[in-house]
């Protein structure tokens, strides 16, 4: 017989259960004392390639996916990371990134300089060669500059690769640096066989590099992870390819730009042939804009060691910018204390000093002027 409805108390409701879930949250994460660590080599679409047992019998490729938690956190290569899931690196697997663990450095960027968003560009790197080409395109001081902030600011020791030295003589460009106390390695298409090393590309392209030039910039490699930054068309690629016998695409100049064709769509870390272990160079997409919003401009000034000591006679407060009053580093300058190319490094410290917005693509300055 059916209860009368007046007999109901609230233990005779049922409650449909929530469909997201009614269980407490916990602070507790899991320890994850099984993850395998992996050393992060290019990033495509959210999918990230890592190389785990490094050196061993047992090193590995392994696919991964971000875990919800790290959607954040960007993870570039270069980066060491913990892997959970399937780590077999079959066919067809997929592993989960669980963690970023700790950065020796990082090396950052901004889009321009008033853009307040930072961009990881690589991790765990020893040293950065800058990149740039003697003619075609027409190098930037300005490029060179921002770079060396940035690389000073990360930590990461920097070396300077000019190209195409056979199509004009780098020499103008390099007096703007003879106080700078970093390598400089000179390389040219080679003139036969004998003295060259060719470069092939999976699109077809090939080069012949000077021998010396890839000799004396593979003494600086080895042990080291390094990364290649540059524009488009300077020939990173093909000096890659020529150091770690990959093939990756290169590509020409735009005759009525200037300006490089972009080859590489993402950076990919690449082991050097027959080197000691750790030995990786990390060649990057062309770069278009250095902003350096993420660098604080005292730690901009000690990127220009030629000048830094001007600013011990300057009065209290000097920023040392194009609005500055009796700034010490004026006198430095005049003094010749910073050598021929002093009044152009000072230009470009207050290029970057500046208060307008500005990024790199902006801060062309051809060589030979002051603004």
């Amino acid at each position: 017989m059916a209860r009368s409805t007046d007999s109901w108390d609230e233990s005779d409701a049922r409650i449909r259960p929530n469909k997201k879930g009614t269980r407490p949250r916990t602070k507790d994460r899991p320890s994850y004392d099984e993850a395998v660590t992996g050393r992060i080599i290019t990033v495509d679409r959210g999918r990230y390639t890592a190389v785990v047992g490094e050196g061993t019998g047992e090193e590995r490729k392994i696919i991964a996916a971000r875990a919800r938690e790290l959607r954040r956190n960007p993870v570039v290569a270069g980066d060491f990371v913990s892997l959970v899931g399937d780590v077999s690196g079959e066919p067809d697997t997929l592993a989960r990134l669980v963690k970023i663990q700790d950065r020796r450095t990082l090396l950052r960027r901004s889009a321009d300089d008033t853009d307040p968003i930072e961009r990881a560009v690589v991790a765990n790197a020893d040293q950065l060669v800058i990149v740039v080409a003697a003619a075609n395109p027409e190098p930037r001081t300005g490029f060179i500059d921002r770079t060396l902030v940035a690389a000073y600011d990360a930590g990461i020791d920097p070396l300077l690769l000019v190209t195409k030295a056979d199509v004009k003589d780098p020499a103008e460009l390099l007096s703007n640096y003879t106080h700078l106390a970093f390598p400089v390695i000179i390389s040219k298409t080679a003139d036969s066989a004998a003295s060259g090393i060719d470069a092939r590309s999976d699109d077809g392209l090939s080069a012949r590099l000077d021998k010396d030039a890839v000799s004396a910039l593979r003494a600086y490699l080895d042990g080291k992870v390094t990364v290649m930054l540059g524009h488009s068309g300077v020939g990173k690629s093909t000096m890659v390819n020529a150091l770690t016998g990959a093939e990756r695409a290169t590509g020409g100049v735009n005759a009525v730009t200037g300006r490089g064709r972009h080859t590489s769509s993402s950076a990919l870390a690449l082991k050097l042939n027959d080197a000691p272990a750790g030995s990786w160079i990390i060649d990057t997409p062309g770069i278009r804009s250095f902003g350096l919003a993420h660098v604080d401009p005292d730690r901009i000034l000690r990127s220009f060691p030629d000048l830094e000591p001007g600013t011990d006679d300057c009065e209290r407060g000097c920023k040392h910018d194009s609005s500055a009053v009796n700034c010490g580093v004026d006198a430095w300058v005049a003094g010749g204390h910073a050598g021929p190319s002093g009044p152009a490094r000072l230009a470009s410290l207050r290029r970057l000093l500046g208060t307008d917005p500005r990024t790199e693509a902006q801060d062309v300055k051809e060589l030979g002027t002051v603004s």
